[in-house]
């Protein structure tokens, strides 16, 4: 519009608006009848007639949030979880999957065409999960001494449930405060037999949870995963320190509440002044103290505080696809940036001559090399290196030829310029760039393609149903 805003509209202002498209942080966006562009906040779909009211006037757009709901979208469901929209978990519930899968293909075009300028390229349609609920094979709950109340309790004189304990999730926005959750929808059903078990333990035995502010109490986080290969569930339980007769009662305890269960239980220990679920020491309560899970034709070995990909029948899919797109040949030098624990690298070692791996964390290339071991993988080598500082390695990595394929999985702020210009000055033939961010992915491709690169091809994959996240493959080929 040309003309400014702030002279129609004031903040308080109600308006009425459909919903046209979902944005950034929770926001969708809509138009008003003058041709006005509005930010809204509120658990919305496309297609949503609301009410809304005005919280800021920017001179060419408003931003506002949900008063009332008017008339629901055709997208709309009935969320299967009781405490959707309290919890920050699952914002995209109350959306129809299929729905979800159209917002997702939109969400990756409308990146790679306003950021990247890819206005010719067309995104695959997004590859649907086997289930859209119950798939996670980890899920961290916090303890906290502070109860998240919810909207009907407020009023109530005597509370539902202890004010002072609360084991599930933080609210969003809130380091202290914690949503006692009963049931997650996207934890298995042991998981969250898990879950039970030990709120009653806790309850029973008086445990003081987790204060985040003060730094008090001995209950801090509960650690589930969970193998669908063995069906074989780990029990992890986060505490201030070690007590070996409690943990021995709490073994009991969950043997006698889930019989039959085959699962392994740990006692991480922390004293560290945060709220970060990974202990200093580690104890076993029960069993060997970790699970196995497989992917593909390849067998991992998961501690509890191992990095593997939460959702293990998209994994699959995530590998499959990256496999496709490289194209390998036997006699391939392939180089993965970004490895982990060697998931990707050792897929594409079992089909090409060399896999080399490289990423900074220490502990994942520990990692990383067992997993090749444990596989029988000889030709996979793990290099552990600052991928901002990748040119510095070329040398050393003479000894396996140039690449031909490079596969790189970066974090969600996308790769450092420093690796990416690397990267495009070693000409593989084929960059399989794997994506959590759309923004990024598209302002890097962008970056890619002025090095005499091609986008030939994206292919969304859907690792987190019930979230606005999705994980996007892109194939770019060099074209010199």
């Amino acid at each position: 519009m040309e003309k400014n805003l702030r002279e129609i509209y004031g903040k308080g202002d109600r308006i009425e608006l459909t919903i046209s498209d979902i944005a950034e942080k929770d926001q969708c966006f809509g138009r008003l009848g003058d041709g006005a562009g509005v930010l809204v906040r509120g658990m919305l779909a496309v297609g949503d007639r609301v009410l809304a009211e005005v919280t800021r006037v920017k001179p060419t757009y408003l931003e506002a949030v949900t008063r009332a709901l008017l008339e629901p979208s055709e997208d709309r469901v009935k969320p299967a979880c009781p405490v959707f929209g309290v919890c920050g978990g699952c914002k995209w519930m109350h959306v129809g999957y299929e729905a979800q899968l159209r917002y997702k293909r939109k969400k990756v075009q409308d990146a790679l065409e306003h950021i990247g300028g890819f206005s010719d390229m067309e995104v695959q349609p997004v590859q649907s999960a086997k289930r859209a609920l119950h798939y996670r094979n980890k899920v961290e709950f916090s303890c906290s001494s502070k109860r998240y109340l919810m909207p009907r309790e407020l009023d109530m004189e005597v509370l539902e449930k202890p004010k002072d304990f609360a084991l599930g999730f933080h609210a969003p926005g809130n380091f202290e405060k914690v949503l006692d959750i009963e049931t997650c929808y996207l934890a298995t059903e042991d998981m969250n037999s898990a879950l039970a078990v030990t709120r009653d333990f806790a309850l029973e035995k008086g445990l003081s949870p987790y204060a985040a502010r003060d730094h008090d109490g001995f209950l801090r986080n509960l650690v589930l995963r969970r193998s669908e290969e063995h069906d074989e569930l780990m029990v992890n339980i986060v505490t201030s320190s070690y007590d070996a007769g409690l943990m021995a009662e709490y073994r009991d305890r969950l043997l006698e509440s889930m019989p039959g269960r085959n699962m392994t239980i740990v006692n991480n220990v922390t004293a560290r002044k945060n709220t970060v679920a990974v202990g200093e020491r580690e104890y076993p309560v029960y069993g060997d103290g970790f699970i196995e899970e497989r992917l593909g034709d390849l067998h991992f070995r998961i501690s509890a505080n191992s990095f593997f990909q939460t959702n293990t029948s998209q994994a699959e899919a995530l590998y499959d696809g990256i496999m496709k797109m490289a194209g390998l040949r036997p006699d391939d030098t392939v180089y993965d940036l970004y490895c982990g624990t060697g998931t990707i690298t050792l897929y594409l070692a079992e089909r090409c001559r060399r896999a080399v791996g490289l990423e900074v964390v220490e502990s994942s290339i520990a990692d990383a090399r067992e997993n090749a071991r444990r596989n029988g993988i000889g030709n996979a080598t793990f290099c552990q290196a600052d991928l901002k500082d990748f040119h510095t390695l070329l040398d050393s990595l003479e000894e396996f030829g140039p690449p031909r394929v490079v596969v790189t999985d970066p974090p969600r702020a996308g790769m450092h310029p420093k690796a990416l210009r690397t990267m495009v000055r070693l000409q593989p033939e084929t960059i399989v760039y794997v994506s959590c961010n759309p923004a990024n992915l598209a302002r890097d491709g962008k970056e890619i393609c002025g090095w005499d690169y091609r986008l030939e091809e994206v292919r969304p994959v859907d690792m987190f149903p019930h979230t606005s996240h999705v994980e996007t493959l892109a194939c770019f080929k060099r074209t010199v």
